[in-house]
């Protein structure tokens, strides 16, 4: 098969309703809407959620919780995930980016300690759990906070 041989398949390819263009068209006069009642208007139909007047579902069900508009997320990074780098390695945001450990630049980096560090290093994180630090050190590497 050549470039110049490629077409669709046959019925993928609809052409559009052209509504309104005469009766010989079979989507004339009403064009499709039925007779009055509100949907037959321009501009008409219901809002989203709307349920003929019965109290909607997102209204009868309970509300739970808050947001805070000030919550910082941070991107998380194990400890046993740093044994990929070399021994003396200064881990900084920048490498963990370039090794896709993390994906968003945007994001802050936390460390958690999860799992066990056999490398000594010096990591350079925005943020620190107690039990990251404690692993850190227990290798023989330092947890510097940016």
């Amino acid at each position: 098969m050549k470039l110049h041989e490629l077409q669709p398949k046959e019925g993928t390819r609809t052409k559009a309703k052209r509504v309104g263009r005469g009766m010989a068209s079979g989507h004339g006069k009403t064009s499709g809407r039925g007779h009055k009642g509100q949907k037959a208007r321009s501009g008409g139909g219901v809002r989203l959620g709307f349920e003929g007047g019965q109290t909607p579902l997102f209204q009868r069900l309970p509300k739970r919780g808050f947001t805070n508009i000030n919550r910082k997320e941070y991107a998380i990074v194990n400890v046993e995930t740093l044994n990929r780098f070399a021994d003396n390695t200064e881990v900084t945001p920048e490498k963990l980016i370039e090794a896709g450990i993390v994906r968003k630049k945007s994001l802050d980096i936390k460390i958690l300690g999860n799992g066990k560090l056999e490398k000594k290093l010096t990591v350079k994180a925005h943020k620190f759990s107690k039990a990251a630090v404690e692993a850190i050190e227990a290798a023989g590497g330092k947890a510097e906070v940016i």
